[in-house]
């Protein structure tokens, strides 16, 4: 966010449960003379993500780049899983990308970008990933179909599929050997950093208007 705002972006910060942490990115950029808003709703809820759409419209008169990182991450080998932590991760992860790609595809202007997010996990298919990377493949098939059928648009659609990064979704539920482990896997030898990938999607959201129908693997070599 804070990349795109460096870039020269005016930004709304989604949020579905935290309005406070929005408020606070809000007042952050603001206050470092940016412009932000933060708009909240269910990515899977399409009435409430057309009400997004719609402010931020108003707001600051159209949307050239819409960036959806939203997505909840569930681990458990196939033969034990939830069903019910299967339904969840495909209702935020599945249906939430096609509720936002589809809102984007038809409010995006031209010359606008649309960035999803996958997994590097769907090329290392580690154990215990595979309801979440079954998720995040079908983002990735979305997201290259959208590609062509915007053809003449003159809007890119891509997917960015990071590797491990220290963020809270991948940090949760891990014991320091699993981490330290996982740092070392890239030839790069670290774990990536959330600048990292906002590197490879201001890339995207900006300079990047060649590329389009991609997946981007942000993972310092991993895979």
């Amino acid at each position: 966010m804070h990349k795109l705002v460096a870039e020269g972006m005016a930004v709304a910060v989604h949020y579905a449960g935290n309005q406070a942490k929005a408020d606070a990115v809000v007042a952050d950029i603001t206050g470092t003379g940016g412009k932000a808003i933060a708009v909240g709703g269910d990515v899977a809820d399409e009435n409430a993500m057309a009400a997004a759409f719609d402010t931020v419209q108003a707001e600051f008169g159209g949307i050239d780049v819409v960036v959806n990182t939203a997505g909840i991450m569930i681990l458990s080998p196939v033969a034990t899983l939830n069903l019910a932590d299967l339904d969840r991760m495909h209702r935020t992860n599945i249906r939430g990308t096609f509720v936002v790609s589809q809102l984007a595809a038809k409010r995006l202007r031209a010359g606008g970008a649309l960035i999803n997010f996958s997994t590097t996990v769907t090329r290392t298919s580690f154990p215990t990933y595979g309801a979440y990377v079954a998720s995040k493949a079908a983002v990735e098939a979305i997201t290259l179909v959208l590609a062509r059928e915007l053809r003449g648009k003159d809007i890119t659609v891509n997917a960015v599929a990071p590797g491990p990064t220290a963020t809270p979704l991948f940090l949760d539920g891990k014991d320091e050997a699993t981490i330290a482990n996982l740092s070392k896997a890239a030839p790069l030898e670290r774990l990536g950093q959330p600048e990292d990938i906002a590197e490879t999607v201001a890339f995207l959201a900006g300079p990047a208007r060649w590329v389009n129908g991609q997946v981007i693997f942000a993972n310092g070599g991993l895979a």
